[in-house]
């Protein structure tokens, strides 16, 4: 069946036109529970250029003023035997630009900015932007590498970068504002896509989108960080998304079922001041004591103190990120070890938030290994009794070229054979 752009989008004036053909589609998509064996496809097309109706008169004039593109008859014929052929079923959409189709009604999404914002908690989300049909929920903070150590102790060349861990924690506080008695408790494909830079050690703002959908295990969310610059001699802001992940809401508690088998200390291991030879990490992020290996494992064993992570203090965190970050340097080293290669992060398939850290559990490590990916790493970290908080499956990473010397590694590879 063909449908029409005004189905899936509205238009002003045809209100009735847009229901017909929303039926249509509704219609047409219950084949698959109604009838599976029939293939039900519902074409929507955007206006036809050269041929029908919508070439007549002043419309093609309005249609570009309105910013919609029309779809020319040598592009849109084909598709009709591509997707039957391809054997999709429900609702396609042909169309280019759909200009002011894709205009907001409100410019906050009609949401309650007061009443949400009263539930902000943690320091990556301070102010509640809308609501949008498309881009989901809107937060942003102001984040200044003065104030931040989670800044100020991770610079790359004399320029504070946004690590990673933190953009999985402003994920997970992200979240949270529209649900929050629920609890983060799996992210899944993770993409560090662009390093977030703080140029001029100048405060940036980071913006959030939150996109909410239900599934048979529970709220789904599928979250962007985007930076905007306004870069001289360019007329438009530069977009740029840097991080993305899918996570998923629980409303049970954090389990305390997952245990593994103690890790021992060992005390033939790579030194402190020797892994920070290696890392650029400054004190806020140095989380690691010492390194060895273990039954084909690497072992990293957190420190018992370490200083303030972010400002205000008293602020929680939701993703553990220095424990994330103890897997992820803990992985760098073994990484390191094999290749003689720094990596900055790039993917992680799943990170599992197990079991909530608290004051006296004992020394926390991480045990580290290949996954089943080439060139990846699962790792988890547990206390000294085996219990688990989190779970990293499938990091990998991108070199960093020549950031490691032969004099650096030396350490590493005298200890670690």
């Amino acid at each position: 069946a063909f449908s029409s752009i005004a189905g899936r989008f509205g238009n002003a004036g045809q209100s009735d036109y847009g229901a017909a053909n929303d039926l249509l589609c509704k219609l047409g998509s219950s084949l698959r529970a109604r009838r599976p064996e029939t293939q039900g496809l519902v074409v929507d097309w955007t206006a036809w250029g050269g041929i029908g109706m919508a070439t007549r008169g002043s419309i093609p004039k309005m249609m570009d003023l309105a910013g919609i593109d029309m779809l020319p008859p040598e592009g849109g014929i084909p598709i009709v035997r591509r997707e039957l052929e391809a054997g999709t079923r429900g609702e396609v959409v042909v169309a280019q630009r759909l200009g002011i189709l894709l205009n907001e009604w409100e410019e906050d999404g009609g949401i309650d900015r007061e009443a949400l914002e009263a539930r902000l908690a943690g320091p990556m989300v301070s102010r509640v932007l809308g609501m949008g049909v498309y881009d989901g929920l809107a937060v942003e903070a102001t984040l200044d590498p003065a104030e931040q150590p989670f800044l100020h102790d991770h610079q790359i060349e004399g320029i504070p970068v946004l690590p990673g861990v933190m953009g999985i924690e402003a994920f997970a506080e992200a979240v949270r504002v529209m649900f929050p008695d629920s609890r983060v408790d799996a992210i899944e494909d993770v993409h560090f896509l662009a390093p977030f830079k703080f140029y001029r050690q100048e405060p940036r703002a980071i913006r959030l989108h939150v996109l909410y959908r239900d599934s048979a295990e529970g709220i789904v969310a599928d979250c962007r960080l985007i930076g905007v610059r306004q870069l001289p001699n360019l007329p438009e802001p530069q977009i740029t998304v840097h991080f993305t992940a899918r996570l998923h809401l629980s409303d049970e508690p954090a389990g305390d079922y997952d245990h593994r088998q103690p890790v021992e200390d060992n005390e033939v291991r790579v030194s402190h001041e020797d892994i920070y030879r290696l890392f650029f990490h400054g004190p806020a992020y140095r989380v690691l004591e010492g390194a060895w290996r273990a039954d084909g494992t690497t072992v990293g064993l957190m420190p018992v103190d370490l200083p303030p992570h972010h400002q205000p203090e008293d602020e929680p965190l939701f993703a553990y990120p220095r424990l994330v970050e103890l897997c992820l340097q803990t992985a760098g080293l073994a990484e390191m070890r094999a290749t003689g290669k720094m990596g900055l992060p790039l993917h992680i398939d799943r990170l599992r938030l197990v079991r909530t850290p608290k004051a006296g559990q004992g020394r926390l490590r991480a045990v580290v290994e290949p996954s089943s990916e080439v060139g990846g790493f699962d790792a988890y970290v547990i206390d000294e009794t085996g219990a688990v908080y989190v779970i990293v499956d499938g990091y990998r990473t991108v070199e960093l070229p020549g950031a490691v010397g032969e004099d650096q590694l030396e350490p590493l590879r005298a200890v670690m054979t």
